[in-house]
């Protein structure tokens, strides 16, 4: 995964990620920048959420959930293990915790709330546990160079000793397995079943099945995913193999790559448009440059 100097600087969707009825469901981890809206509940390992963010259902969390001030989540919480929740953080519903609740003032809890380990009161924690979260992710999979570029730019010594409690946790947590790409929306963004709107780039992994238009800086997706909307970008948009695209795919300045036996259900319009082995687009093509079609040996011969 390319690192830049935000480590949230970037919508990132995991392979397998699916929305179910209004329900984004990832294995790994979700991180949501300050000041997103997301009109699904999540399910998801740990789930972090930045200043201000708002859910449109439920959140449920295998491990820990971490909500910033000012978060507001329509539905229940339902967390594994910890849980904080800041400043004037508010849940539309209920609130259980397997294990220690964290909770900033002026909380308001709807239909109550439960927890087995200790319950603290105290001020909020600033939203650096997202980098740190972020940090234990790249450390688990063997990324110790971007890693270290993350520590580097948060501070020169404090966050270092996060670094290393960071790998204590993964002693403590590990199970042996490899540890699932996080679901990242970037700050500021809007999600939901009409629209994933972002203004960074977006990436989308493989066997996903998505509903809504896709609007991003540039777009990446990968292969045997089914998305129920357009894609629009500024840039570049890359389709991978035997993906189903149920919409336009639009670029304002950058070219289309659909990959072999991609498909899309309706008109693309780009620079340069290069159709792999097999793709298929079923509305009108424009392109402004080039049309380049590959084929396969067979069909060469």
């Amino acid at each position: 995964m390319a690192f830049s100097r935000d480590p949230l600087d970037e919508l990132l969707v995991p392979d397998g990620t699916s929305a179910q009825e209004r329900d984004l469901v990832t294995d790994g981890d979700v991180l949501v920048g300050a000041r997103s809206t997301v009109e699904f509940g999540v399910r998801g390992r740990n789930v972090l959420a930045g200043e201000g963010v708002r859910f449109g259902g439920a959140i449920e969390a295998e491990g820990d959930c971490r909500l910033d001030m000012w978060c507001d989540v329509e539905k229940n919480v339902l967390v594994g293990e910890d849980a904080y929740l800041g400043e004037r953080v508010h849940v539309g519903g209920e609130l259980k915790v397997a294990g220690d609740l964290d909770i900033g003032d002026d909380v308001e809890i709807e239909d109550g709330f439960e927890a087995n380990g200790w319950i603290v009161i105290r001020n909020p924690m600033p939203t650096i546990v997202l980098l740190f979260v972020y940090l234990k992710h790249l450390l688990l999979v063997g990324e110790e160079d971007t890693a270290q570029a993350l520590v580097s730019q948060l501070t020169d010594e404090g966050e270092s000793a996060g670094e290393s409690e960071g790998d204590e946790d993964e002693d403590e947590d590990g199970d042996g397995g490899e540890l699932a790409d996080p679901l990242i929306v970037p700050r500021n963004a809007t999600v939901n079943d009409s629209a994933w709107r972002v203004s960074t780039p977006a990436t989308i992994g493989d066997d996903c099945r998505l509903h809504g238009n896709v609007r991003a800086e540039t777009i990446d997706v990968g292969e045997r995913n089914n998305i129920f909307g357009s894609l629009r970008a500024r840039g570049d948009i890359t389709v991978g193999a035997e993906t189903r695209i149920h919409g336009d795919v639009t670029t304002r300045d950058g070219s289309v790559t659909l990959g072999p036996d991609a498909r899309v259900l309706g008109d693309v319009s780009c620079g340069d448009l290069e159709l792999g082995p097999g793709a298929e687009v079923d509305g009108t093509m424009r392109a402004d440059g080039e049309i380049t079609m590959q084929t396969t040996q067979r069909e060469r011969e």
